[in-house]
């Protein structure tokens, strides 16, 4: 499930990029922060996706 997860963090963050941008287009700062949020959520979750593969990786190294 994490090819899937990895997708949904990607479109979040491209979700957050566009509100943002709407945000600063139309001067609205609410946008502009709740986009900045959403960007920064899809990152954080991403992060963690990483660690997790990242661990993985460590784990199937220790079994052979």
């Amino acid at each position: 499930m994490g090819f899937i997860d990895k997708i949904k963090n990607k479109l979040q963050m491209s979700k957050g990029r566009g509100k943002e941008e709407a945000g600063r287009a139309t001067g609205d700062p609410y946008l502009k922060a709740e986009g900045r949020g959403d960007r920064m959520e899809g990152g954080v979750k991403q992060a963690g996706e990483h660690v997790k593969d990242a661990g993985k990786n460590v784990r199937d190294s220790f079994k052979k």
